[in-house]
């Protein structure tokens, strides 16, 4: 992974972008000094947002089979616990 500050990046962006898009290399920017975003290619974001979808739906799963289990509170209780 490549890393370069933010006016570097601003200054050659579109090489940037094509050694991300077409070498699939990752880029962090980073701004005095400090890690402030990454540029990655698209499958990767794809796969991130994929295995946070199978994160999601594990979750769910898991909180439906505790509600099953353990049975739910009625919303006006638990809106009056929260005091909403």
């Amino acid at each position: 992974m490549s890393r370069i500050n933010a006016t570097e990046a601003r200054e050659n962006l579109a090489d940037v972008l094509n050694r991300v898009a077409y070498g699939k290399d990752r880029v962090l920017i980073t701004r005095r000094g400090k890690d402030l975003v990454a540029i990655v290619p698209i499958e990767d974001l794809e796969l991130i947002e994929r295995l946070e979808d199978e994160i999601d739906v594990r979750e769910v799963k898991k909180a439906l089979a505790d509600a099953r289990r353990n049975g739910t509170v009625p919303w006006l209780e638990a809106k009056k616990d929260l005091e909403l």
